[in-house]
């Protein structure tokens, strides 16, 4: 039987202030679950599952506490709750140290599926580091958390809330634009900034770029989707 305090501490990780009081974060689904159970066994402090999931992931027993349908639907911040749902510890934050890598720089990315997504994304291509300006979604926002599936646990995301960290920094620097150019090389280093899904990336990033780049276009849309672009632009900057 969950208490009402274990209830309601777990209901409050749906909201950022929260989140950050706790240090907590809350993943949902088998998948997701199972797969960070594996990546950071060390940040899992409590598993809540239905008995049918419970037995199928006996190495999981000493986090693993068994609730009904009824208490996994208090407990969880999606819809439909999908046998399992664990709270783990966040991870410390730190500014990355570039060298000859490839990293990823988000100009206010609010939408938690469009954050969580790209670093999916970033997983895919290898990225270890995603930067984040002020304005983007919570990385531990459950939308965020759900879109990234595991990668969460393999990329690291750092908040570059007054741009000081992306000024320091001397490896090149490309600027996702509608007018920056198509025909580009692949660098394999460097940083690639995607900006904000309605108003681009910042007059103040800009200035920074090295080259602004774009991908080309045939047909009449009028922008690709943040993530979808950065898939396209990684797939043709770095194979």
């Amino acid at each position: 039987m969950l208490s009402k305090k274990e209830v309601k501490d777990i209901q409050s990780l749906g909201h950022k202030k929260e989140r950050d009081v706790q240090h907590r974060f809350v993943a949902e689904g088998p998948k997701i679950v199972g797969e960070l159970a594996q990546e950071v066994p060390e940040k899992i402090e409590k598993i809540y599952a239905l008995e049918s999931w419970a037995a199928q992931h006996e190495h999981l027993k000493k986090w693993t506490h068994i609730v009904n349908e009824f208490e996994l639907q208090r407990l969880s911040h999606s819809k439909t709750p999908n046998q399992v749902i664990a709270v783990l510890q966040q991870w410390p934050q730190a500014a990355p140290v570039l060298k000859a890598e490839f990293c990823l720089y988000l100009d206010a990315i609010q939408d938690p599926g469009n954050l969580g997504t790209i670093l999916r994304i970033a997983d895919w291509f290898g990225i270890k580091y995603v930067v984040c300006t002020i304005g983007c979604a919570d990385v531990y926002n459950p939308k965020v958390v759900q879109a990234s599936m595991s990668s969460i646990a393999r990329v690291r995301v750092y908040y570059d809330d007054d741009l000081s960290w992306i000024k320091k920094q001397i490896l090149p620097i490309y600027a996702a634009t509608l007018d920056g150019d198509s025909t580009f090389s692949k660098p394999h280093t460097g940083i690639l900034i995607i900006g904000n899904e309605s108003k681009g990336v910042r007059d103040e990033l800009l200035k920074l770029a090295t080259q602004k780049i774009t991908i080309a276009r045939r047909g009449e849309a009028e922008s690709l989707n943040a993530a979808v672009a950065t898939g396209i632009l990684l797939a043709q900057l770095l194979t």
